[in-house]
């Protein structure tokens, strides 16, 4: 029986440790290779550990590669695709799910701690997706970005000022980029990290569904997993509805069949 994603290849940025290495492993077991990407980097951006992306690579099998070097510039983004199209030949699914935290109160806040928020979290992303971009649209629609983000309606704390921008930009450029990247056949969506001590494994299962051609027509969304339930989110309503997340391939299709019905 072929895999869901047999032949798809597969960038995870941010595969080192939680949702992204989920995520990673998900998109293996549903038949696809993977580049784990990971510098190794501290929770606040601090600091790099080569050796994190290897381990993991070697942990997942002989379908994932390591790529152990930052990508938060333009020309590290370029050697990121050039490098796994060399290595497999392509480039189909795009996987962002590398954040850094600097939780410090604006009066306090040095100008660096909030550069290096956005330059990791945002600008990264616009980067890597700018490089993707071509390789994606050459798959004849077997494209699919997905955006992992803190939250769409998070009740934000003191100090998370920098987290609250690149959450909303992060969204926007999604939304953005679903719109340009259209006519290519490329969807781009994003999914919610789960919080923290949640099991990070029904996400990474919604990931895995949005890489699927059945979700060809589910674009320019933002989902999350809430207990049961797979919640499609927008700027005035959402949607709940309770739908398989270990099964993509059905998932996906639900998830078609829902917004066809709800955002026609």
């Amino acid at each position: 029986m072929t895999a869901l994603l047999d032949g798809r290849i597969a960038i995870v940025v941010g595969a080192g440790s939680g949702i992204g290495r989920a995520i990673a492993g998900r998109l293996i077991a549903e038949g696809a290779r993977v580049v784990v990407a990971d510098s190794g980097t501290s929770e606040a951006g601090m600091g790099a550990d080569p050796t994190v992306a290897p381990a993991v690579a070697a942990a997942l099998g002989r379908e994932a590669v390591a790529f152990a070097d930052s990508v938060a510039s333009p020309g590290a983004a370029r050697q990121l695709v050039d490098r796994t199209v060399r290595a497999f030949g392509g480039l189909d699914l795009l996987i962002h799910a590398a954040t850094i935290r600097r939780d410090v109160r604006i009066g306090r806040a040095e100008p660096g701690d909030w550069e290096a928020v956005l330059h990791t979290n945002l600008s990264a992303a616009f980067h890597l997706l700018a490089a993707a971009a071509p390789s994606l649209a050459a798959r004849d629609g077997r494209g699919r970005v997905v955006f992992i983000s803190s939250s769409a309606d998070a009740d934000y704390h003191d100090g998370q000022a920098a987290t609250a921008a690149t959450d909303a930009g992060l969204l926007a450029l999604m939304r953005a980029a679903a719109d340009e990247l259209a006519p290519a056949g490329t969807t781009v969506n994003a999914v919610l990290r789960p919080a923290s001590g949640d099991d990070a494994t029904p996400t990474a299962g919604l990931v895995a569904a949005l890489c699927t051609p059945a979700a060809r027509a589910v674009s320019g969304q933002v989902l999350a997993v809430r207990g049961d339930a797979v919640e499609v989110l927008d700027t005035s309503s959402s949607v709940r509805a309770r739908l398989d997340v270990a099964t993509p391939a059905a998932l996906a299709d639900d998830l078609a069949t829902l917004l066809a019905r709800t955002h026609p």
